[in-house]
């Protein structure tokens, strides 16, 4: 099998090389060895930045990926887990929604300035009821769901 030093999978992958050093060093991806001083790998490295790539974009984390390896290091992924980021996916996207049509209704609002719409200021006593949240993980918001 061909190999790649680590200055040629970061050319390929698109990702610097520091980076390729730490998903070496959380255990995502492995190194055969040494040319000089730069890491080799095997050409599959490529495949397995693709997934985490792909991981990434479902918003895994890295642990979360990493706990997606078998001891051989070969994806071993749990369905129920795929099944329980669909449906946060799904949430997310329901509360990102609501946010987006809220937003577009105040932008449409005819008032000259937001402060005396009357549909932003409904928004903003969302927000002082708790209605709507500020999340922090990411700094965005999110509606509360009624109980």
């Amino acid at each position: 099998m061909k190999e790649l030093d680590i200055g040629e999978v970061a050319r390929r992958s698109g990702l610097p090389a520091s980076t390729l050093r730490y998903y070496e060093e959380k255990g995502l991806i492995s190194s055969i060895g040494r040319r000089g001083l730069s890491r080799v790998f095997r050409a599959d490295v490529l495949q397995r930045l693709s997934l985490i790539a792909l991981g990434q974009s479902a918003e895994f984390s890295l642990d979360d990926l990493v706990a997606m390896l078998d001891a051989q290091g070969q994806p071993d992924i749990d369905r129920q887990r795929l099944n329980d980021k669909a449906d946060e996916l799904d949430r997310t996207i329901e509360r990102l929604s609501a946010i987006r049509d809220e937003l577009r209704r105040v932008a449409s609002c005819p008032a000259a300035r937001h402060i005396e719409c009357s549909k932003f200021q409904k928004m903003l006593n969302a927000v002082s009821t708790g209605d709507i949240q500020r999340k922090t993980r990411k700094g965005d918001l999110h509606r509360r769901k009624k109980p």
